[in-house]
């Protein structure tokens, strides 16, 4: 199997040819046209000064020319930096500047805001390109010569992408994945789903998240499957596209096919087409897994576990009980092994005893970018992963979660660290101190809810929560704020968020 992006690409030309690799907006592309359109842009990049092991932050929606744009990265020899497209400026200037980006490819307008611009002001010397713009970078035949000496030099164990992920100290983290790990992910994940070239897939999770890039783009080009990807999810917009387009696979959040099943248009939709979901990211009602089969069609129904630190870990299997898919996270795919240990001691424990999740294998990121202390903190000397995450394991390997160690939460299938928006507040006028916690949230599975010290004369809840949105993507921004003349601490300062969980 091939272990580089850049081999994906030209393999998947090969193979699959003149077969539909994409499909979005009334546009197909081809998987032999993508090849074409990447090495283009590729050539693109390289006229513009990107050279092997450059960085490029990918700042846009999910979209065909995404899928160019970012792939293109990787062919010329470069580190693909993928950006929430949700971010505001600030949080991608934070990005270019600690990655030292040697280009940023923005999609300008998106959700009506002018991206371009917000950036520039932030960050005037950054080297920006519209994504609208890519087709007609200017590249010469010493340009394609070069990119494709580039990609012949690619190797496996060269960092592939960058991804972000807050830590709890408040400041997104970059991980770094070697090639060959992001091939892995794709393999592992779409061997469990029995992909093959007659699937349909219907993207949903962005591209910028590991799941819609490692197991949504890079499947494709692996088994030669259709993509349909979606820039935001529309329930009924979903729907149309599965009944048309006869999709065979929807992964995503319990939110996603909450929003399908209880659509309006779901009654009159044919979705006999379906065999394949993957969920996870929440606890899944068990009642949810067989509406999913049942009322959805689907055959077969897959919960898993995975982070951006490691993609992914553990995965259920096709004869797996409905309680089993709903109840656990999947035992450890190929490759991978999971521990549970005491939280203070570190010891191994026996199946059936509660402890932090550990893992460990060649899912499990090469580190953190700049940051040997948290990879330390992170991976141990044995190359144990500490997740954060409290679980236990059964006597047949099977994870179920039951807490986490960490104060982060999951907000429509996003990861929220509280620190990070509680660092934002901290520079609101008028605002003491902040503590966010999660809280259940019907449709997003959890949501913000943040506690407030103020000054008098100090903002209103509007006030703050305009205040958090100017400066955080959406799903980080509390959606309740609560006002109190103290924050409960223990005798060592810390703040007992235990006790804001049980506050009404």
């Amino acid at each position: 199997m091939t272990h580089t992006v850049p081999g994906l690409v030209r393999r998947a030309a090969e193979e699959f040819g003149d077969a539909p690799a994409y499909v979005m907006d009334g546009r197909t592309v081809t998987f032999a046209e993508l090849h074409d359109l990447v090495h283009r842009t590729a050539a693109g990049y390289h006229h513009r000064g990107l050279e092997p092991g450059g960085r490029v932050v990918l700042w846009a929606p999910n979209s065909i020319d995404w899928v160019v744009a970012g792939l293109a990265v990787t062919y010329a020899g470069g580190t693909l930096v993928p950006a929430n497209s949700r971010y505001t400026a600030h949080e991608v200037a934070d990005l270019v500047d600690r990655t030292h980006a040697a280009l940023v490819v923005i999609a300008d307008g998106f959700l009506g805001r002018t991206q371009i611009a917000d950036l520039r002001a932030l960050s005037p010397e950054a080297p920006i390109l519209d994504l609208a713009d890519l087709a007609s970078l200017p590249a010469d035949d010493t340009d394609l010569a070069a990119v494709e000496a580039a990609a012949d030099a690619v190797s496996p164990d060269d960092v592939a992408d960058i991804l972000f992920t807050s830590g709890t100290s408040g400041r997104p983290k970059g991980v770094l994945s070697a090639h060959r790990q992001t091939v892995a992910a794709a393999a592992a994940w779409s061997a469990v789903g029995e992909v093959s070239a007659e699937d349909r897939y219907l993207v949903i999770s962005p591209f910028f998240h590991s799941y819609g890039y490692k197991v949504g783009v890079l499947v494709g080009l692996l088994h030669g499957c259709t993509l349909h990807p979606m820039a935001t999810f529309d329930p009924d917009a979903a729907l149309a596209l599965i009944a048309t387009e006869r999709i065979t696979m929807v992964p995503g959040a319990p939110a996603i096919f909450l929003g399908l099943l209880e659509s309006p248009a779901f009654a009159s939709t044919d979705t006999s087409s379906l065999r394949f979901a993957n969920t996870g990211a929440a606890n899944v009602p068990v009642a949810l897994v067989e509406r999913l089969q049942s009322e959805l069609s689907f055959d077969l129904v897959i919960t898993a576990f995975g982070m951006t630190e490691c993609v992914v870990a553990t995965m259920c299997r096709r004869g797996d009980s409905n309680e089993t898919v709903a109840t656990t996270c999947g035992r450890a795919i190929d490759g991978m092994e999971t521990a549970i240990a005491d939280p203070d001691t570190g010891e191994h424990l026996p199946p059936g005893s509660e402890g932090e999740l550990l893992l460990r294998g060649s899912q499990v990121m090469l580190g953190y970018l700049d940051d040997p202390a948290a990879t330390a903190e992170a991976i141990d000397a044995d190359g144990w992963l500490h997740t954060g995450d409290v679980g236990v394991l059964d006597d047949n390997g099977y994870l179920r979660i039951t807490d986490r160690l960490k104060d982060m939460y999951i907000c429509g299938g996003f990861n929220v660290y509280p620190a990070e928006v509680e660092q934002a507040l901290a520079r609101l006028d008028g605002v003491v101190e902040t503590a966010v916690i999660g809280v259940p949230d019907e449709r997003l599975g959890e949501v913000g809810k943040a506690f407030v010290v103020r000054r008098e004369g100090g903002p209103d809840a509007d006030a703050v929560i305009a205040f958090t949105r100017e400066r955080l993507a959406n799903f980080k921004v509390p959606r309740e704020v609560v006002f109190v003349d103290a924050l409960p601490r223990n005798l060592g300062g810390k703040v007992l968020k235990t006790e804001l969980r049980s506050t009404p």
